[in-house]
């Protein structure tokens, strides 16, 4: 078969989810499938950042543009603008549709490429049942053109635990990540732990979250790190005795399995897709109740026994999510839209 696939995402040093979705699955499909054809198409503003990227002997680069040739398109990230022949849209998420977490442009411009690209699709992809059911209720779309594929995580090459009396949050400051209600929660924490927040300083409503920062009696034990380098959120992973996940809307949640395959103890919220991801290895809140946060949080804290078993817990429930399986499902879905 002859593959095209939209790698507009795959680019960049500090990849969010999508795009290590998009590096997973384009060199994956390539790699594992080398008797067939691959073009990795990449939209005009980013074709020249391509190059840094060596390419697989069966992948080619070409310009997005129309519709794109082959047997199969595979838009990786919701957007389809021209409709191939055969077409297959992952959706990862449909936040931007249900909550405040934008601004009234982006949420109309959001809505409208959603519904685009599932008019022009086939099948659709979904990341988790949480967001198959999004797409079927919001956008209209049949259960049956859907198909549930979950993320992956890779295990560190080298795990040596230094663990730090850390709760790690990897994440933008935004409102939908809810930062403001974690740095309330921390607060009420044992003394010598520290909150490390790690991601874009500067999302949607940031500003409002970090008041919680300003009127912390902690501020001394809370650090922002901004963006950090994959190295640096490894050695974050393998610091951090907690890794604490309050987001109100998600899609999937990586940071979940990245904790768990890293061996830190979970708490997250019980909301949208995490459940789903999470299984029984990690305490679920509410998020939006701070004192059942905080509550959860010091437990983990206090407790050895109860976070050692979080953490075994953790580490069998992510060696269930792999990347080669979500390539070898996702090469099955283009195997039955060519039948």
């Amino acid at each position: 078969m002859e593959i095209a696939l939209d790698a507009t995402y795959s680019l960049g040093k500090n990849l969010s989810g999508v795009g290590v979705y998009s590096r997973e699955i384009l060199f994956g499909l390539a790699n594992t499938h080398p008797s067939d054809r691959f073009s990795f198409y990449y939209r005009t503003h980013r074709l020249l950042r391509s190059f840094a990227d060596s390419l697989p002997r069966n992948a080619r680069r070409r310009v997005l543009s129309g519709s794109p040739k082959g047997d199969i398109f595979h838009a990786l990230n919701q957007r389809v603008d021209t409709r191939a022949p055969r077409t297959v849209t992952t959706f990862h998420d449909l936040f931007v549709m249900t909550g405040g977490y934008s601004s009234r442009e982006f949420r109309q411009r959001f809505a409208e490429q959603a519904k685009t690209a599932a008019k022009n699709s086939d099948l659709i992809i979904a990341v988790s049942s949480f967001t198959a059911s999004q797409v079927e209720t919001l956008l209209g779309v049949n259960r049956d053109r859907i198909r549930v594929i979950p993320h992956g995580v890779r295990p560190p090459v080298e795990l040596r635990p230094q663990r730090e009396d850390i709760v790690l949050c990897v994440g933008a400051i935004q409102k939908r990540k809810n930062i403001g209600r974690l740095i309330r929660a921390f607060d009420l924490m044992p003394s010598g732990w520290r909150l490390v927040l790690a991601g874009a300083p500067d999302g949607y409503g940031a500003q409002e979250e970090l008041k919680a920062l300003e009127k912390s009696h902690r501020t001394q034990d809370i650090q922002i790190k901004g963006y950090v380098s994959a190295r640096e959120l490894e050695d974050l992973y393998r610091r951090a005795r907690i890794v604490a996940f309050p987001s109100l809307d998600e899609g999937f949640g990586m940071p979940v399995l990245e904790a768990m395959v890293h061996g830190a103890a979970v708490v997250a919220s019980r909301r949208s897709a995490i459940p789903e991801v999470a299984g029984d290895a990690a305490i679920l809140v509410d998020p939006t109740d701070v004192a059942e946060l905080a509550e959860a949080l010091k437990q983990v804290a206090v407790n050895t026994a109860d976070r050692d078993e979080l953490v075994a817990r953790g580490r069998a429930r992510a060696a269930m999510f792999t990347w080669e399986s979500a390539v070898e499902q996702t090469w099955a879905v283009y195997r039955e839209l060519c039948r």
